[in-house]
């Protein structure tokens, strides 16, 4: 058995790989697919004649770079995105909305795109139909808003 995995240790890193990427589809926290890289790697030597040992050191040394070299950086790219990239309700914030009805500290709707949301003010006050708003925070199903801040009218006494 012993001989029959020496000849064909290419066998056993071809499970590994495919095994350490099927564990990786369900954990998605790019580990397991850099440990699937090193067994990648064992792999491909086990066709260039290396020994097993080495093989194995292989397979440790490229798992082990990958995790302190690829992964960091792959993970900055994937959680620090533009802001065109925000998705759902993380594109909402900011966003204009309009009144639909009157919206207090408790309830009421309004129209953010074409979509209409149940809302409330953020400091609740009283804000009436036919506004536009800003969506600050999004709680649940909730929009929290606030209105815009308004130009004050200038003094026109001399």
């Amino acid at each position: 058995m012993f001989e029959w995995l020496m000849e064909n240790g290419w066998i056993l890193w071809l499970i590994l790989f495919l095994g350490l990427a099927a564990v990786e589809t369900l954990t998605l926290d790019l580990f397991f697919v850099m440990m699937a890289m090193g067994a990648l790697a064992a792999m491909i030597s086990t066709f260039l004649g290396a020994a097993f040992f080495l093989q194995v050191i292989i397979f440790c040394v490229v798992s082990l770079l990958m995790v302190l070299v690829v992964r960091p950086v792959a993970l900055k790219h994937l959680k620090h995105g533009s802001p065109e990239q925000l998705s759902n309700i993380d594109r909402l914030i900011g966003e204009s909305a309009l009144t639909l009805d009157v919206v207090t500290g408790e309830s009421g709707t309004v129209k953010i795109g074409g979509d209409t949301w149940s809302a409330r003010t953020l400091d609740g006050s009283l804000i009436p139909a036919g506004e536009r708003v800003a969506v600050s925070r999004i709680d649940g199903a909730t929009a929290l808003i606030s209105a815009p801040a308004r130009p004050q009218a200038a003094d026109t006494s001399n």
